[in-house]
C-alpha cells in the first residue's frame, strides 16, 4: 500500500537552520531513505516552501475566496512529504521513528495510506 508521511515542524526553527545543519540534516534523512529506494519502494519526495508563500482558496456556501497563506491554526506547520510503498502500516510507522531520529528538533510525521495516487509528470 502507498503512504503519504506528512512532515511536520516549526517552520521558523527550520527555516533558521545554517547551511551546515540543513546539509547535515539532509544527508542524515538521505540515508533513511536510500534502502527503500534502492528497493523501488520510494516514491516523490516534496519540500514545501514556508507559509508565507502559500494561497488558499476557502471554499463555503458561498463562491470561494482567495486568501494569503494559510491560516492554520498551529504551531506546527506542514513542510513536506513522502509518498513510500509499505507492506504494512507498521512498516510505514518504523520508517517514520527512523526520519525522525534523523531529523533534530520537535514535529510530526502523520502517515496516512493513499486513496490515489498519480504520479503524472511536469516538463521542466
Amino acid at each position: 500500500m502507498l503512504y503519504a508521511i506528512l512532515c511536520y515542524n516549526d517552520e521558523d526553527a527550520v527555516f533558521a537552520w545554517s547551511k551546515e545543519q540543513e546539509e547535515a540534516t539532509m544527508a542524515r534523512l538521505i540515508a533513511v531513505q536510500a534502502p527503500l529506494a534502492e528497493a523501488g519502494k520510494f516514491g516523490p519526495v516534496a519540500r514545501l516552501m514556508p507559509t508565507t508563500a502559500a494561497t488558499t482558496l476557502r471554499k463555503g456556501k458561498n463562491e470561494p475566496i482567495v486568501i494569503d497563506g494559510p491560516f492554520a491554526e498551529t504551531k506546527e506547520q506542514l513542510l513536506g512529504f513522502y509518498v513510500v510503498d509499505f507492506e504494512s502500516l507498521e512498516a510505514a510507522l518504523e520508517f517514520s521513528k527512523e526520519l525522525a531520529a534523523a531529523n533534530p528538533g520537535v514535529g510530526a510525521y502523520e502517515i496516512r495510506p493513499l486513496y490515489l495516487f498519480r504520479p503524472g509528470t511536469i516538463a521542466t
